[in-house]
């Protein structure tokens, strides 16, 4: 049975996740082998599939853990007792922080989605999807009780929103002009701007 912890008592899997996470950004995931994934966490082969199948599931849990986070940070958001354009502008600026939070994890996602295998795949679709579908549901509210606009319809308008998300990996850099709050706050005054009636 494998250890859980190294000997400065961090869990293997996180371990795993680091290593394979900074190797996935600095090489690319098709050119990262298991053996330099293990060599870097300081652990077997035999850990690895311990707790991981695959290098294939150590990718999609790579994108997984944060869109977990994202998830319950919008849900907390959605069912906040709040006017709906306070939710939408805390759950717009969110993803936008969270993103910039985990770059590489954002930027190696989309970059190597298309390797994860078809139940994978058909699974990080399906997390995606409900994730997108509780954001449009807050500007169908919205639109609903004509706090926002119809003029657009809300399928448009959340992808209008998450396609300057998914692109902050080629663009933002932690040393530029704007932190992740100013970057937050200007794409969500930019996404409540274009659904004022």
């Amino acid at each position: 049975m494998p250890r859980t912890t190294s000997g400065d008592g961090t869990p293997v899997p996180q371990r795993l996740l680091a290593a394979a996470t900074r190797l996935f950004a600095e090489q690319g995931y098709d050119r990262t082998s298991v053996q330099e994934i293990v060599e870097a966490a300081g652990v077997t082969k035999g850990a690895l599939y311990h707790y991981f199948g695959s290098k294939d599931d150590l990718l999609h849990e790579v994108y997984a853990r944060v869109l977990r986070v994202q998830q319950e940070r919008l849900d907390a958001f959605a069912d906040a007792d709040e006017p709906v354009e306070e939710r939408l502008r805390a759950a717009a600026a969110d993803v936008v922080v969270t993103t910039i939070e985990n770059l590489d994890d954002a930027m190696i996602f989309f970059r190597s989605m298309h390797h994860l295998g078809p139940e994978k795949n058909k699974q990080v679709r399906a997390e995606r999807r409900r994730y997108h579908e509780r954001f449009r549901a807050l500007v169908e509210e919205g639109q609903e009780t004509g706090v926002f606009s119809t003029a657009t319809p809300a399928d448009l308008v959340v992808d209008y929103h998450f396609g300057s998300v998914h692109h902050l990996s080629t663009w933002y850099r932690p040393d530029g002009t704007m932190d992740a709050r100013e970057v937050a706050d200007h794409l969500a005054d930019l996404l409540l701007r274009a659904l004022r009636p």
